[in-house]
């Protein structure tokens, strides 16, 4: 079994919203455009100021983040334990798959909207440029362990990598993850695994 070993970026990505302009204008006004606050690390990428609240059958979470540019669809992120307050059962995806995902309410300043779809989970995944991938030799939609070495090393599992030309090399966890390998950001080493020896 060949194994390639490359070290890797982390940062952990906290529960945020990506809304449609449609939306934006329900729950924050008409003619209105999300306030850009700061660059996020995957280029053209921003946090807006713009906060929501989401509100589940058991709970709502206050002041989430709307991250932007505006999207053709809106989707939701939030943790494991986000959904126990929320009382929600969202699947764990990769970001933009979220057809026949959890629903969620996002409550803004001027209104209200109700997905039926687009509440997930996101799937720990890795970022990188086409070059970046022919360098790891690694390619769109392969799964690679990667191991953290912290002061609670772990190794995540079946990590999802995506290419494209627009991607910065990063690794995504979210908040559950970071907490359960004590990061916040740090450095990860990719422990390739041939597709079918593992994973099928």
């Amino acid at each position: 079994m060949t194994y390639q070993l490359f070290s890797i970026p982390i940062a952990v990505s906290a529960r945020h919203v990506h809304l449609t302009e449609e939306h934006i204008a329900t729950l924050f006004g008409v003619d209105v455009t999300l306030t850009f606050d700061f660059n996020l690390s995957q280029p053209g990428q921003f946090a807006a100021t713009e906060r929501v609240s989401l509100k589940g059958p058991k709970g709502q979470i206050n002041e989430v983040r709307v991250l932007g540019p505006a999207r053709a669809n809106s989707q939701v992120e939030i943790s494991k334990t986000d959904s126990f307050l929320l009382g929600v059962a969202p699947p764990i995806r990769q970001s933009g798959d979220i057809e026949n995902s959890e629903a969620i309410t996002i409550v803004g300043p001027c209104g209200e909207v109700s997905l039926t779809q687009g509440l997930i989970i996101a799937k720990a995944h890795i970022h990188m440029h086409d070059d970046e991938a022919t360098q790891f030799q690694v390619s769109d939609g392969d799964l690679v362990d990667v191991i953290v070495e912290s002061e609670r090393p772990i190794t995540f599992h079946q990590v999802v990598i995506r290419v494209s030309p627009h991607f910065k090399l990063e690794m995504h966890i979210d908040t559950d993850e970071g907490n359960a390998s004590n990061l916040s950001r740090g450095y990860g080493v990719i422990h390739k695994l041939e597709r079918g020896e593992l994973y099928g």
